[in-house]
């Protein structure tokens, strides 16, 4: 039987929503009241990076002939520009966002909160095809029944959760466990694939503890019930990711890691750190912030976090490859220029083991602890 051509690579895709990572539609009622709701909910969860989506209500508007970018010190930016929406653009645009939430009545959301405004009956039932994954639904007015349509096209309707408009507090709390429920889960990446040039033998096979270090690292992370892998420059064993990304050194690592599965946090850690411990580990977990791009560990002493002790978020893989169509392979200057959670320690923690000298001041301090 003849092999079936395929033209593409079969990659590994992030599992977005339509627009977004992770969103939702709000249709049922006036575009004013659904960009209220949002303003206030936004409110109650300023910790995350949350967006909205809507579409212009003027009748008429003139095509820019330059787009602007208006900074303010503070950090707010305001762009004017032209362009048409597309789903690869703004799941792009929306990739840094924990939360996107879109004015249902112009967009089609995966996921949907359903307003019951009486006066709306109508627009509801021409988007009725739209309603197919509910997560909740809010009354505009307590006394409000639900549309007979709605309960015969979804005979389940009433057994989903119902607010009305003024609880606040209640919809703010279930949209923040529906943001919760996709926080990506943490693998862990141990780098032995680098020259150890200066070093003059392979550093992973250095023996600090009993046995090899890339043995030790990857039991530290497995300790912390992480799936754990090696990444290597040629591999074929299914606990090894290869380096897709040829002569990048870690920067190459983490991106393949990326690749082999965008979905997931990695917990990047190096061989030549030999001083980390299980409990750096477990402080670094306990820190982790989905809502950064990353959680570095930084030396007290230090100006720079550690690029090779750090959780990486699935949002980081687009700002990696970002940088390197830049033409940078320094996984430090993304963490230095992004917003990054940063957990301090001492310095002699995270002390890089380079050469044969430091190898010898180092083995005779750790069997000395």
């Amino acid at each position: 039987m003849a092999k079936k051509h395929s033209k593409h690579t079969n990659l590994e895709r992030i599992n977005n929503d339509n627009f977004a990572p992770n969103e939702i539609a709000i249709l049922g009622t006036n575009c004013g009241v659904i960009s209220d709701l949002v303003h206030k909910v936004s409110e109650k969860l300023s910790t995350y990076n949350l967006a909205y989506f809507d579409a212009s209500h003027a009748k008429e508007v003139t095509k820019n002939k330059i787009s602007e970018y208006t900074f303010h010190h503070q950090g707010n930016l305001q762009i004017t520009t032209s362009g048409n929406v597309n789903k690869f653009a703004q799941r792009l645009q929306f990739a840094q966002h924990d939360y996107v939430f879109i004015n249902g009545n112009h967009y089609q959301g995966a996921k949907q909160i359903l307003i019951l405004d009486e006066a709306k009956e109508a627009s509801v039932l021409k988007r009725l095809e739209q309603l197919d994954s509910i997560q909740f639904v809010v009354k505009l007015k307590s006394e409000t029944e639900y549309f007979d349509f709605l309960e015969e096209k979804y005979p389940q309707i009433k057994n989903i959760t119902c607010y009305t408009i003024n609880e606040i507090d209640a919809i703010s709390k279930h949209i923040d466990n529906l943001i919760k429920e996709k926080i990506a889960p943490v693998k862990g990446l141990v780098l032995i694939g680098g020259k150890s040039t200066r070093m003059g033998r392979d550093k992973s096979q250095i023996d600090y503890h009993g046995k090899p270090q890339k043995e030790f690292v990857k039991e530290l992370l497995e300790n912390s019930n992480l799936e754990t892998f090696y990444s290597v420059q040629e591999g074929g064993n299914e606990n090894e990711i290869s380096d897709k990304f040829s002569n990048l050194g870690p920067f190459g690592g983490i991106c393949s890691a990326f690749q082999k599965d965008p979905n997931a946090a990695w917990f990047v850690l190096a061989t030549d750190v030999p001083f980390v411990n299980d409990k750096i580990i477990e402080l670094l977990l306990k820190h982790r912030n989905p809502s950064k791009t990353a959680t570095a560990i930084k030396g007290k002493g230090k100006d720079f976090p550690e690029p090779l002790i750090t959780i990486y978020e699935p949002k980081a893989y687009p700002i990696l490859l970002q940088y390197l169509a830049q033409g940078y392979s320094c996984p430090r200057k993304m963490l230095i220029n992004s917003d990054v959670e940063i957990v301090e320690i001492d310095d002699a923690y995270i002390r890089n083991v380079n050469t044969p000298e430091e190898y010898t001041e180092a083995n005779k301090e750790i069997n000395n602890l």
